[in-house]
């Protein structure tokens, strides 16, 4: 042994005597790095406590909740270990990482919003759907509703009251369900009446691609979270009675939830913090054609805006096949053997029927017009 070892031993000794020259411990006496026991007990019961709650309870989430009640901070790994020590940790061994994703997010809030339609089951086992809007720059719950069944003028309402009440967003981004786009139903062309109203709006519509709902992953995620705190209360008995469920998840989603992708801000700090974006895009009007036969009644059918109208050519041409040029809300009906016009209409999208604003007099008709001028007027 060294010199300096052994004066220490001879020092400890003379001091104590043999019971000095024991093997001591080498730990620190202290240990000023270790949580305190108080925080460390509230990490625990809020783990519990948002768990029981439907949630989020991650380290990030715990850390701003001890913030916002004045308490040290440790850091997220500190308090992952706690949360694993104390066994309150599930593993997720086959958990995609998040780093093999590709993430992408709107500039600003009106950026761009998500929605989609998701469901809920009722006490007695009843389907409920579920339309949501989310901002995707500040992930702000704009609209959650409940409905049996939704139609797509129900997704045009919602979508006209969103735009009164927060302004028209620059983009939209959905699947491509039969509410939201009609670019896969089979009609060439054609427009439902989301297409129509983003199109009047100068809206950029975003539709993710068939079978990938990746594309739309922040509402996907955000359906997880609407779920799992559904979970977490009895279930409802009635629509009405989940309605006021949702209501209370979104105000509790926007302004007492903190969200990590947007720096542990709530979404609605989130979405008040910058300007709102507009739209910037000019969006081309439709152009299509469709092929009819005038009924008895001197009617032509034609789908817009996803619902069928009726377009009045006069009784003369029943029975005449008939070709419609089609270019936004402009409609010029010919006969489809002669090409000669019979008709054109504006459409009136708060009508299904349509009277012409020009129509061309056949034959008969005009003859007939010509004797009745040309007769002498009867008299009594």
């Amino acid at each position: 042994m060294t010199r300096q070892w052994v004066h220490t031993l001879l020092a400890r000794y003379q001091t104590a005597g043999p019971d000095a020259l024991a093997p001591r411990s080498r730990a620190p006496k202290s240990h000023p790095g270790t949580t305190d026991s108080a925080v460390r007990e509230r990490i625990l019961t809020l783990r519990r406590e948002l768990t029981a709650r439907g949630a989020d309870a991650g380290p990030m989430t715990i850390a701003w909740h001890l913030d916002r009640e004045g308490m040290t901070v440790p850091s997220t790994s500190t308090i992952r270990r706690i949360l694993h020590s104390a066994g309150l940790v599930v593993p997720e061994p086959r958990k995609r990482p998040k780093s093999s994703y590709i993430r992408f997010q709107a500039e600003l809030p009106n950026g761009c919003w998500q929605a989609d339609i998701t469901h809920w089951f009722l006490a007695d086992g009843t389907r409920i759907e579920i339309l949501d809007f989310l901002d995707d720059h500040s992930r702000y719950l704009l609209h959650v509703h409940a409905q049996a069944a939704f139609t797509g003028p129900m997704i045009v309402t919602a979508m006209t009251h969103l735009i009164d009440v927060f302004g028209a967003p620059a983009a939209t981004l959905t699947d491509n369900g039969l509410v939201f786009t009609a670019r896969l139903a089979g009609r060439k062309g054609g427009r439902n009446g989301f297409e129509k109203l983003l199109e009047a709006r100068h809206i950029d519509q975003r539709n993710g691609a068939p079978g990938h709902p990746q594309t739309q992953g922040k509402i996907e995620r955000f359906h997880q979270t609407l779920k799992r705190w559904l979970r977490a209360r009895p279930r409802p008995t009635a629509i009405a009675e989940l309605q006021a469920l949702l209501d209370e998840f979104r105000q509790w989603y926007n302004n007492h939830r903190p969200h990590r992708s947007v720096g542990r801000r709530t979404p609605a700090q989130a979405y008040a913090a910058l300007p709102k974006a507009a739209p910037e895009t000019t969006t081309e009007p439709e152009w299509r054609t469709r092929t009819d036969k005038v009924d008895v009644h001197g009617k032509i059918t034609l789908r817009y805006a996803g619902r069928l109208r009726h377009l009045g050519v006069g009784r003369a041409n029943a029975g005449k096949a008939v070709l419609m040029l089609i270019h936004g809300n402009q409609v010029t009906t010919t006969d489809a053997h002669t090409g000669e016009v019979i008709a054109e209409h504006h459409i009136d999208e708060t009508r299904n029927y349509q009277k012409p604003i020009t129509r061309t007099r056949t034959n008969n008709q005009a003859s007939r017009h010509h004797q009745t001028r040309d007769e002498p007027p009867q008299t009594h």
